[in-house]
């Protein structure tokens, strides 16, 4: 059949779009929760709320019901939310979520789920940081553990095509499968499972496979974000992996209170972070917590795309009064660690 600008697709080829699918453990009454692909299709919203999980789905989540009202608690097995993040976001973000209401039961697991004589889920729990063993219970319970490519059912391994333990498709750099002929990107393949990345990677498949233009996707600097309350905006290392990669590097940190809230009076804060190459002052690191973090982080990640330094942003000129500034005129470094 014939594709735009002129050229076919033979009749063999066949897109189909799989992404994920949220995954569940197995414990007793597991069929009594909700995931992402329910929970904006509640009939009625719920009084209280448990969120399992803290990932980008479950502080998101967390996030919209707080704000609409519902008493939310959050239940992960880790120390904080956004295990994989920078450490300062992690707490920061944390910090300002149960400043908002929502509480947090860390190192904590869910062993059962049952429904009770009123209607209400009664959730068996694991002794955690901010709860002993025992149970509480809840109107809905939300599941965001993460999410697994959606390739069962589809043939793959009846086909040849690798899979790996998580189910997810083994590609290549040009995003070809073990079996020529037969590629995939996005979620299904399990590298980078954001909207825009997915896009990349089929831009760069119609290239290579259309174009004559063999191209493979850049990972470097891939900027994302959390809309969380407050939202988080990153691009490129983090603290941990930086002094991993290069050994040693700069970091400069800020706190503070936006203006809005001077006037407004609500007890909020920013925070605002850079990783810099120590050697040649490459920024390779920026993270903010806080109010338009997302859009602040859009812009940044051009810069650290084409190589900006400490330097350059030090020369830039910030526009007055705004958060954004604050990027263009952190002056103290922190001291290394011991």
């Amino acid at each position: 059949m014939k594709g735009g600008r002129g050229w076919s697709i033979p009749i063999w080829w066949r897109w189909r779009a799989t992404g994920g699918w949220p995954h569940l453990p197995s414990i007793p009454g597991i069929e009594l929760a909700l995931t992402s692909n329910e929970a904006l299709d509640l009939p009625r919203l719920p009084k209280r709320l448990a969120v399992v999980g803290g990932g980008y789905i479950a502080v998101e989540f967390a996030g919209i019901f707080n704000a609409l009202g519902v008493e939310v608690v959050e239940i992960l097995r880790g120390d904080t939310v956004l295990r994989g993040f920078d450490q300062d976001i992690r707490v920061g973000l944390a910090e300002e979520m149960q400043k908002k209401g929502i509480r947090m039961m860390c190192g904590t697991q869910v062993r059962s789920i049952a429904r009770t004589a009123d209607g209400s889920l009664s959730l068996r729990l694991s002794a955690g940081q901010e709860t002993v063993a025992g149970s509480i219970e809840v109107d809905e319970v939300l599941y965001a553990t993460g999410r697994r490519p959606n390739t069962d059912g589809l043939g793959l391994a009846e086909l040849g095509v690798r899979l790996d333990d998580a189910g997810a498709v083994v590609v290549d750099a040009m995003s070809q499968s073990t079996v020529p002929g037969i590629y995939a990107v996005g979620d299904v393949t399990n590298r980078v499972n954001l909207t825009p990345v997915a896009i990349a990677e089929a831009r760069c498949l119609v290239d290579t496979l259309f174009s004559g233009r063999p191209t493979a996707p850049d990972y470097d600097f891939i900027p994302s974000a959390v809309f969380s309350q407050p939202p988080v905006g990153t691009v490129g290392l983090d603290e941990t992996k930086a002094r991993r990669q290069f050994g040693a590097v700069d970091v400069y940190l800020s706190r503070f209170r936006p203006m809005r809230h001077t006037l407004s009076g609500r007890d909020e804060r920013t925070m605002m972070k850079l990783v810099v190459k120590r050697d040649d002052q490459r920024v390779v690191g920026c993270h903010m917590v806080g109010a338009d973090a997302p859009e602040i982080v859009q812009g940044l990640a051009i810069a650290l795309k084409a190589g900006a330094t400490k330097a350059h942003f030090d020369a830039t000129i910030g526009i007055h009064p705004t958060a954004a500034e604050e990027f263009v005129t952190m002056r103290d470094r922190l001291p290394d660690p011991a």
